[in-house]
């Protein structure tokens, strides 16, 4: 086998395998499908992921092995590695060999949502992708599908008449299912278990190779990862990609080693028992969302609201908590529910070691943790308390996929007496990391709900955090919204100052 063959990313495109070869480990999903391909349909708006232009479809085989799971993508933020063992579909994919267009581009053109059509290809993925699922949606969820799609003429109401009318076509007509891709898509699936070579040690294969040296790897075991990540303690762990597309398109960064870990086998598993879930490091936050929400529904609602459908089909749980930005959404409400961190890595001796390790103790400071070289998040357990109440509220200027002012999380139980009992209480936006508020979880720990007062709250968290004026929020109105975020958790039937 030649080097090309061995240094090349297969994906499936239009019932066909296609192979790329001598492509850098950084290219996006959308230069080469626009630079290479000449699929210019999918546009480039922001390169941030915000605009959705360059929405495409990426497809795993599904759980059960029947069919293709497709899921709309932000190709500007994907790396062209991670396609490795995908399909892939763009807006020119839709149209039938017969030439008839998909309902979605159909209804599109019949509403009059093309406008200046530059926006239009992505909103037609996005149509497809739920059209895909859903033959009557709600507007809630049509608009939710559409959040991460922007259109700069406005005029957004013949969109979501062009969503419901292609998602009312017949299910043949709607369904992006092709049984000859999904058994080519079976063929070049990456590999489920490890190899290892005639001394028995594990071989982590790179998908893409530089004549310097430079590489992508795609382990699937975690075992494989704790190796590689041994032997390359600075290189950059890969799995959503909603960060590091920022760093390759705005700060141009070229790591030397990238570990792509969204196929890593545990990384991905869940486990789900009375009392507790654990959800792997990389599982998808839209996942993450259908798993909280019948037990947590306020947290479900702040994923939903993390990002558009695009972001949470990529964005990993576990790269949200490791990222430590001090707005990251997920951590105030693991923080508030007392999740805990499975760390693992191999050591000097070469053996592997695991230890776990509580949120509030992960952080040291501003996108600083407790990661020893080499160490990385496996999974994160949140536990299931009997009796506890949940709360969470995240704040911003704009309602849908946009960045926190501040996030607030609370869990607690009401004893016999009626009075408050194990109080946590986080914020992220106040401090440098995602935190919990002691002084704030004293002043509610052992009261009745009525006899919290906002004078106790606010001096509480004029105690706890250094005033910061920011661009999202001065600090006179995040500290406010703190403290009547507090009071509406335990007091909702009251009206608070300034909400």
């Amino acid at each position: 086998m030649s080097s090309d063959d061995i240094y090349s990313v297969r994906f499936v495109l239009d019932g066909q395998v296609h192979q790329a070869r001598g492509e850098r480990r950084t290219t996006t999903v959308l230069d080469y499908l626009r630079e290479k391909m000449h699929r210019t349909g999918t546009k480039e708006g922001c390169a941030e992921g915000d605009c959705g232009a360059c929405v495409v479809l990426v497809g795993d085989v599904s759980a059960d092995g029947q069919a293709i799971a497709w899921k709309p993508v932000n190709s500007c933020m994907q790396m062209l590695p991670a396609l490795d063992g995908k399909a892939i579909k763009t807006v020119e994919s839709l149209q039938r060999p017969d030439g008839s267009l998909h309902p979605a581009q159909e209804a599109m053109a019949r509403c009059h949502g093309t406008q200046c059509g530059f926006c239009t290809p992505g909103f037609v993925m996005t149509i497809a992708a739920l059209a895909e699922h859903q033959a009557a949606p709600t507007r809630g969820q049509v608009n939710d599908a559409l959040a991460g799609n922007l259109c700069r003429c406005t005029g957004y109401k013949p969109i979501v008449e062009a969503t419901q009318q292609a998602c009312a076509a017949p299910a043949a007509q709607r369904s992006l299912q092709d049984p000859k891709e999904l058994a080519l898509l079976k063929d070049i699936a990456r590999p489920r278990k490890p190899s290892y070579n005639l001394e028995g040690e594990l071989v982590i294969q790179p998908v893409v190779r530089t004549r310097k040296g430079s590489e992508f790897v795609s382990p699937s075991t975690a075992a494989e990862l704790a190796v590689y990540l041994a032997e390359h303690p600075d290189a950059t762990l890969l799995a959503g990609s909603t960060e590091f597309g920022l760093a390759v398109n705005k700060r141009y960064e070229r790591p030397t080693y990238i570990a792509y870990v969204a196929g890593v086998a545990e990384l991905r598993a869940v486990t789900q028992t009375a009392t507790a879930l654990r959800i792997g490091a990389a599982v998808p936050l839209d996942e993450v969302q259908a798993l909280v929400t019948a037990q947590w529904p306020d947290f479900a609602e702040v994923l939903r609201r993390f990002g558009s459908p695009p972001i949470r089909a990529t964005a990993t749980l576990g790269g949200n908590i490791a990222n430590g930005s001090p707005i990251g959404d997920s951590m105030p409400c693991l923080l508030a529910l007392g999740a805990t961190l499975l760390l693992k890595r191999r050591n000097a001796r070469g053996k592997d070691e695991s230890r776990s390790v509580p949120l509030e103790a992960f952080y040291t400071g501003q996108k600083q943790n407790v990661l020893q070289p080499g160490e990385f998040i496996e999974s994160i357990e949140i536990p299931k308390a009997a009796g506890q109440s949940f709360r969470a509220h995240k704040i911003s200027k704009r309602f849908d996929q946009d960045i926190s002012a501040t996030c607030c999380a609370m869990s607690w139980r009401v004893d016999g007496s009626g009075v408050l009992r194990d109080v946590r209480l986080a914020y992220n936006g106040l401090t440098p990391f995602p935190a919990r508020a002691p002084k704030l979880e004293a002043v509610l720990e052992g009261r009745k709900p009525e006899d919290v007062t906002p004078q106790a709250l606010d001096a509480a968290i004029a105690a706890s955090f250094t005033p910061r004026d920011g661009l999202r929020a001065t600090w006179a109105y995040r500290a406010l919204v703190a403290r009547n975020l507090v009071l509406r958790f335990v007091q909702p039937e009251l009206q608070t100052e300034g909400a």
